[in-house]
């Protein structure tokens, strides 16, 4: 079988995102919490591009009991005043557990004013419930009242969380993972951590993009890139550190691209890509007389074409909420390491020191 032959095959088997959706009977917005959610699977395709869904994914979630209802049932999503009427709730107490930590949204969209408007899965809120229902009546319990005295705002965190969670976990490749943590750190802390300009390049480029591509209006994607980056110092400091260690591991798997470098497929790294050596120039040779034998000429080997990196397809996985008696929805990068003297070494690399953590919630 030929190679357009191959790709003819595997189009014919799988579909777009957008006839995906259409064929599950959701809305764009819908279908993309679904793949979030790890509800419907993804095909990555290996030379870019935008990911795509098997037929026999779809086919698969047809014939679920309940289609489409339940489907719809669990990426259904509700705002501040509906969510605080299903968890029957006052609006301004749903926002205090939400700011401090309780709820975690997932997703949001920008209102006429340009605000984020946060939006959080029923199905969570539902679960919340019925596991911390003495947050829901009576007073507030005093940790929720030191962190919104304190000006605490979990929201961001938690979502960002959330999605670098599961973006990490969807790929192995050491600089598609990078490239999700450079996202989080603002262009000066990146140039502090990555000094190569061309590492920069290329982490920018295959960083990851939403289902659908980069649609919405440049209001949209801007307060996405804002909201992507670590506001608070603690977990600004654990991003670098978690990307220092990603891209200790993408170095030794290959070298980023630079201008002049061809790649081509063959073993030695995790994406099957291999760097081929930039071919040597011709040598300069003085004229030699007749009797001379000719100078030997370098013919280097043919190679292909730069090879684009694939995308993984962002998703994110539901996170447990908040815990009365212990921080709310940890985050797995700022958790103490089995070796501390490692991550002091990171830190050491950074020249700075780790400043002192969030109090604890109780």
């Amino acid at each position: 079988m030929t190679v357009t032959e191959a790709v003819c095959t595997e189009t014919a088997s799988t579909m777009a995102m957008g006839t995906a959706a259409q064929e599950l009977q959701l809305k764009r917005g819908e279908f993309a919490i679904a793949v979030h959610l790890g509800l419907v699977r993804v095909l990555v395709q290996q030379g870019g591009g935008r990911p795509r869904v098997r037929r026999e994914e779809v086919d698969r979630l047809r014939l679920q009991d309940g289609f489409p209802e339940a489907l719809r049932e669990r990426v259904h999503t509700v705002g501040t005043a509906e969510g605080a009427q299903l968890l029957r709730i006052s609006p301004d107490r749903f926002t205090k557990l939400a700011r401090s930590g309780c709820l975690t949204p997932i997703m949001f969209y920008l209102n006429r004013y340009r605000a984020v408007v946060w939006l959080y899965l029923a199905q969570e809120l539902a679960e919340f419930a019925a596991r911390e229902s003495q947050l829901l009546a009576g007073k507030s319990p005093a940790w929720v009242r030191s962190r919104l005295a304190g000006g605490a705002d979990f929201r961001a965190h938690n979502w960002r969380s959330r999605r670098i969670e599961r973006l990490m976990s969807l790929t192995e490749d050491p600089w598609a993972r990078a490239a999700v943590l450079a996202a989080t750190l603002d262009p000066v802390q990146l140039a502090e951590v990555v000094d190569d300009p061309y590492e920069r390049a290329y982490l920018a480029r295959i960083r990851p993009e939403p289902v659908f591509g980069p649609a919405g209006s440049p209001s949209a994607r801007e307060a996405m890139g804002r909201l992507m980056q670590a506001d608070e110092p603690d977990e600004m400091l654990w991003r670098r550190v978690g990307l220092i260690t990603e891209l200790d591991n993408a170095r030794e798997a290959r070298p980023a691209p630079r201008p002049g470098d061809e790649w081509r497929p063959g073993p030695g790294n995790g994406n099957g890509l291999e760097r081929e050596q930039e071919p040597e120039p011709e040598p300069v040779v003085e004229p030699e007389p007749a009797s001379v034998c000719e100078p030997e000429v370098f013919h280097p080997d043919p190679v292909f074409g730069p090879v684009p990196a694939s995308e993984p397809a962002p998703t994110f996985v539901p996170v447990r909420d908040c815990d009365p008696v212990r921080d709310p929805a940890p985050d797995p990068a700022l958790a103490p390491t089995a070796a501390p003297e490692a991550a002091l070494g990171l830190l050491a690399r950074l020249g700075l020191r780790r400043r002192a953590s969030r109090p604890p919630c109780r």
